[in-house]
């Protein structure tokens, strides 16, 4: 809902009316998550009442708190609904200025923010010697709301940096709401150089209320459990049963489209919701993806929808060696995969010589073993 519509948008009425349309079950611990994040939502509203820009700020602006608002953190094992609390949060946030990422990729967003002020400052066209104040000054001006999916820090740059960072967006005002498998405490655990990290923990736990999603239902694997998560061949038939699993996967959550960046490069991802995503064939493999791109990918959703997959020729070696290097990303994460074919996997691909050839033996036996339900059980890495 836009925030011109309504300044307190209701994120439970939403969550049971997709209960009463049975597109997801009803679930104490999530709505205990809910009515903290329409609490959340009703005190951004207010604030943005009582700001000067507000034409009511007269009349809200002597209510305004003097503490800084505190954001969310949901933490929980995986395929508890985290993403999609998320998703009809950010929808139904009434901030204009909001944002949405997945956590690395603001990261990286950030490090090229501070390179480029560090190149400023060097040659001289701005004064200072910090670049870490001009990028938050420029990040809080862009965004007031700040959600993030897959809370998670694994490189020594983004521990180093996270503090100082975070310490001005939070005096800036800036609220964080963010999901993570892991407890607050638990961030960047055996991390090289931790000591010098636990202090943005302690920051981030003043600045959020920790939540611990702990519903003992992992949705995703029940919605896939005796599922065809390969279906062939392709058809009417086929597309209607991938629709239906999306549907099933998404619990009728409005999809969006997402980019994930890689080394200044972009993969467009046409729809996502409730962390899976949704491609055809001509999207991953018809297009100049490395490896690493699909290893991205693999570490921004836990369950990928490939459609479309025709059989190969050899002439098509280059798609048929991106589709290998997909499976392979997939597989080695331990990512949910649901695919829709011309074949069965032995059928995909028709050569008489080349690498591909005999790679591809590999793709044969992994996409036989992720359509199993002892793989369909085990967790993402």
């Amino acid at each position: 809902m836009p925030a011109s519509q309504s300044l307190s948008p209701n994120v439970r009425e939403r969550y049971e009316a997709m209960v009463t349309a049975g597109e997801l079950d009803a679930d104490p611990a999530q709505r205990a998550i809910i009515d903290k994040l329409d609490a959340l939502n009703e005190a951004l509203a207010e604030r943005r009442l009582a700001s000067k820009h507000s034409p009511l700020g007269w009349l809200f602006g002597k209510k305004q708190p003097k503490e800084p608002l505190k954001g969310l953190y949901v933490w929980g094992s995986v395929g508890r609904g985290k993403t999609m609390l998320m998703d009809l949060f950010f929808e139904h946030a009434v901030v204009k200025r909001k944002r949405r990422a997945h956590f690395h990729e603001f990261m990286n967003d950030a490090h090229e923010r501070i390179h480029a002020v560090r190149q400023k400052i060097k040659a001289g066209t701005i004064k200072g010697s910090d670049p870490i104040a001009p990028v938050a000054a420029e990040l809080a001006q862009e965004t007031r709301l700040l959600c993030f999916d897959e809370f998670s820090v694994t490189d020594i740059a983004d521990a180093m940096l996270l503090g100082r960072l975070f310490e001005k967006l939070f005096d800036a005002g800036v609220v964080v709401v963010a999901t993570s498998n892991v407890d607050p405490d638990d961030l960047y655990r055996d991390g090289l150089n931790r000591d010098h990290f636990v202090p943005f923990i302690k920051l981030l736990k003043r600045q959020v209320e920790v939540f611990n999603l702990d519903s003992p239902t992992d949705y995703r694997l029940e919605k896939l459990a005796g599922a065809p998560v390969y279906i062939s061949p392709l058809g009417e038939a086929a597309d209607r049963e991938m629709e239906r699993i999306w549907k099933a996967l998404t619990q009728g959550t409005k999809p969006r489209s997402d980019r994930l960046e890689v080394k200044g490069r972009w993969i467009e991802v046409p729809q996502t919701a409730c962390g899976v995503a949704r491609f055809s064939f001509h999207d991953l493999c018809e297009r100049p993806y490395s490896a690493a791109d699909y290893l991205r990918v693999a570490h921004a959703y836990h369950t990928v929808m490939v459609e479309r997959v025709p059989v190969l020729q050899q002439n098509r070696r280059n798609e048929a060696k991106r589709f290998i290097n997909l499976i392979d990303a997939l597989y080695d994460q331990r990512i949910k995969l649901v695919i829709s074919a011309e074949s069965e996997p032995d059928g995909l691909y028709v050569a008489t010589s080349g690498t591909e050839k005999f790679e591809f033996d590999r793709t044969i036996s992994r996409l036989t073993e992720m359509r199993s339900q002892e793989y369909l059980a085990e967790v993402a890495r």
